[in-house]
């Protein structure tokens, strides 16, 4: 049955080059429409972490749900500890310990409420490859009144690289202090919406200015994102009876998740209009070439064939024509991914950023098998009908047809 099934297809090789294309169409379709949203959520992913979040965070137990309120009573007061617990991990690059502080920048002529880090700007340079300077320099641990501000800080307060600007906030016992820091850059992240907000000064230089000796945070950098939810596992099991909380990157990215889950919906409605569209344009090839074989059907069912058979060498005909357009369309769909990967896609700055990027195709196994098997499927279904009604002919009915 399966050599029948083989020669049958190629019998009238114009309906099978029109049904072959059409397979191939829609598979080559799913391969470009998949890579394109997966190399989405690769820069998406990669952006978010390299421009501030990291691969891990390690915070003080209560600090994410009562942090806001009161950010003195959760700092991790002995940051040495987390440090050297992380540094036995494996694929861990880099750890940096972080200040964070909001209050109000003032350039002497108006004020501005912005958040603020204290970092330590060695480290912080292997994890921000994401952030673009775009004015001036990085900061350097030797800047002890230094700052960085965000491109709408700038913008907002009038500053450039040589400016001066007065940081004023609340310390840990509750008093005010300000101090006068020289902007030595302006950067630019992939988030706008902290880039209106954000200045960043020297650790040391915000534990002067906070009166502590504690941090927030401490940031893992991995070497490999792929392997965030292994050490995030054993990073909980060393740290979280401690009293301190291990999160990876994407329970911190609020903003990523509800893009993945957007685009994972639309790629999957995507899938479905593709599949039915390929069951209607291949149902229309297969119910002409059912009709002009019912004298065909009708002799081998004459020669004793069971109805089951005909119905069974339908399917399996159209089974092997899905199989054979997946196959090619696989095929055209890598190299054409190939071939638009090599030239790029200039894409706009996505909601939220202030920067466009370039656009590949992502080859994923589980969209190229994904691919592959709606366009078999497509095939199977169009001619679950056609090979139910040719099965259930009258044989003398269909007899006639060969006069």
């Amino acid at each position: 049955m399966l050599k029948l099934a083989f020669r049958n297809i190629f019998r009238n090789r114009l309906r099978t080059a029109l049904t072959l294309a059409a397979i191939i169409t829609g598979v080559v379709s799913i391969i470009i429409s998949g890579g394109f949203v997966e190399d989405v959520f690769v820069q998406l992913r990669e952006s978010t972490i390299h421009s501030r979040i990291g691969h891990v965070q390690v915070l003080r137990s209560g600090y994410l749900e009562y942090g806001r309120r009161d950010p003195a009573r959760y700092m991790i007061t002995r940051p040495k500890e987390v440090v050297d617990v992380v540094r036995t991990i494996p694929n861990v690059q880099a750890i940096m310990a972080r200040v964070n502080f909001s209050g109000l920048a003032n350039n002497g002529r108006a004020d501005l409420p912005i958040i603020g880090e204290g970092i330590e700007p060695d480290k912080e340079a292997k994890l921000g490859t994401a952030t673009t300077i775009v004015a001036g320099r990085s900061l350097r641990i030797a800047d002890a009144f230094g700052v960085v501000v965000g491109e709408g800080v700038a913008a907002a307060l009038d500053l450039r690289p040589g400016s001066f600007v007065t940081l004023m906030v609340n310390t840990s016992e509750g008093a005010l202090n300000m101090l006068e820091y020289e902007v030595v850059g302006v950067f630019r992240t992939f988030s706008k919406e902290y880039d209106d907000r954000a200045v960043r000064i020297s650790l040391p230089a915000a534990k002067e200015l906070l009166f502590t000796q504690s941090v927030h945070s401490a940031v893992v950098l991995l070497d490999d994102t792929t392997v965030t939810d292994t050490v995030t596992a054993i990073a909980r099991s060393k740290l979280e009876p401690l009293g301190y909380v291990v999160k990876p990157w994407h329970e911190l990215a609020d903003f990523y998740q509800k893009t993945e889950a957007l685009y994972r919906r639309q790629f999957g409605a995507l899938q479905a209009i593709i599949l039915v569209m390929l069951i209607l344009s291949v149902a229309s090839t297969i119910n002409m070439v059912v009709y002009e074989r019912t004298g065909e059907f009708g002799t081998l069912l004459a020669l004793g064939q069971r109805r089951h058979q005909i119905f069974k060498l339908i399917l399996l005909e159209n089974g092997l024509l899905g199989l054979l357009g997946s196959v090619l369309g696989v095929v055209i769909g890598v190299v054409l991914a190939g071939i638009i990967s090599g030239i790029g896609i200039a894409m706009p700055p996505p909601p939220g950023s202030s920067s466009g990027y370039t656009a590949t195709i992502v080859l994923v196994p589980r969209v190229l098998v994904a691919a592959a098997l709606i366009g078999v499927l497509a095939a199977v279904m169009a001619a679950v009908l056609p090979a139910r009604r040719a099965s259930r002919l009258p044989v003398v009915d269909a007899l006639r047809h060969n006069i």
